[in-house]
């Protein structure tokens, strides 16, 4: 038997697991005299995760260990635990504790087990509505302007990152701030990394980034939710990142032939090419399609063939983001999303970069070679 995905707003908020830590990296110490590993709940290029236990208060967590050999790799999970540390918000994961030793940092992180957002709706056993997609775009949307309230750039927003609370809820979490950076909108802000499908064209171009560029992805999330297609996938990297900088889609797929112009006018503000043009966060929220009173919608089911296409595609493909690289290319039109599965290549240093404002330049098409993801 089908269970529809509650089309119901979550009413009030969750007991929070723990109240709310002011943390500090607590340096020389190993993790395991205070919590007991139990069993590793994910791997990738930047540390691997385990469900580990408290032992004074045998409270479940998760614990992620990053290698910080490297001066630099060190810097990038202090920077990490210094934005999270702002981020108390119950629609973003939340900090417990931090610890370094013998050259490895743990990061004990809140503990979601309701699985990828995207894993769940593609589920047999569920109905997506429209209706339900706007629970979970509007609160993606809420903890992303929060975020950016606190002057924080996510960066990395992409399905992967999307978690649901409880396997049969539908609350979710923004997680993985292994990327994010605080921003300050007085400074030229530019970054070398993306995920090809997720990106915005101001970071494949290597211009100045901002709120906006958060903004592209949730658009992104949003049009590949109602329709199960990646709007600028190519048939390789660098073809998707040459659609992604011509900012060219459209509604024309019959996986559209169903949804509503409110849905169709809310991505389109965000899908916009100039940075500056799209939706802030806020704004979304005050958008018809999301907004409290009752909106139009069809009422039908969102098809889920072709998202459930994309997600094992996405299964296929290295889970770990990648560096920018310039390239000269003619773009591609956008490709309708098949599976496949991308060649692997060595893991690039991730580089941000903060300067002083300087003129515009001419945007120039680039590449990322390799897979996508989260770490």
């Amino acid at each position: 038997m089908s269970i529809k995905v509650d089309e119901n707003d979550p009413v009030g908020e969750l007991e929070p697991s723990f109240p709310y830590r002011d943390v500090t990296i607590r340096r020389n110490v190993d993790m395991k005299e205070f919590y007991d590993l139990e069993s590793e709940i994910g791997r990738g290029k930047f540390g691997t995760v385990y469900r580990c236990r408290e032992k004074s208060t045998d409270l479940a967590l998760a614990a992620k260990f990053v290698g910080i050999a490297r001066r630099e790799d060190r810097r990038n999970v202090e920077r990490e635990v210094e934005i999270m540390r702002m981020l108390q918000h119950p629609r973003i994961i939340q900090l417990y504790d931090a610890y370094e030793s013998s050259n490895v940092m743990c990061v004990i992180q809140e503990l979601i087990e309701g699985g990828e957002l995207f894993d769940r709706v593609i589920g047999d056993d569920f109905i997506l509505t429209e209706k339900s997609c706007t629970v979970f775009v509007r609160q993606i949307c809420e903890g992303v302007a929060f975020m950016h309230s606190k002057n924080v750039l996510h960066l990395d927003l992409k399905p992967e990152n999307i978690l649901c609370m409880t396997r049969t809820g539908n609350r979710i979490k923004i997680i993985d701030f292994g990327l994010a950076r605080q921003y300050d909108p007085s400074k030229k802000l530019q970054v070398l990394f993306g995920t090809p499908e997720f990106v915005a064209p101001e970071v494949v171009n290597f211009d100045a980034i901002g709120f906006g560029t958060d903004m592209w992805s949730v658009g992104v999330i949003c049009y590949v939710l109602l329709s199960g297609l990646s709007p600028f996938m190519g048939e390789t990297d660098v073809e998707t990142m040459a659609n992604v900088t011509i900012a060219q889609y459209d509604f024309d797929d019959e996986a559209f032939d169903d949804i509503s112009e409110d849905a169709k006018d809310f991505i389109r503000k965000l899908l916009v090419k100039t940075r500056d043009g799209r939706y802030s966060a806020s704004e979304c929220l005050c958008h018809p399609w999301l907004s409290r009173r009752p909106p139009l919608l069809t009422g039908l089911d969102v098809t889920k063939e072709n998202l459930r296409e994309t997600v094992e595609r996405w299964s296929e493909q290295d889970p770990s983001p990648t560096q920018v690289t310039v390239v000269p290319l003619s773009p591609s039109p956008p490709a309708t999303p098949v599976v496949t599965q991308l060649p692997p290549t060595p893991p690039a240093t991730p580089v941000a970069t903060q300067l002083p404002p300087t003129p515009p330049t001419t945007p120039v098409a680039t590449g990322v070679a390799g897979g996508v993801g989260g770490s």
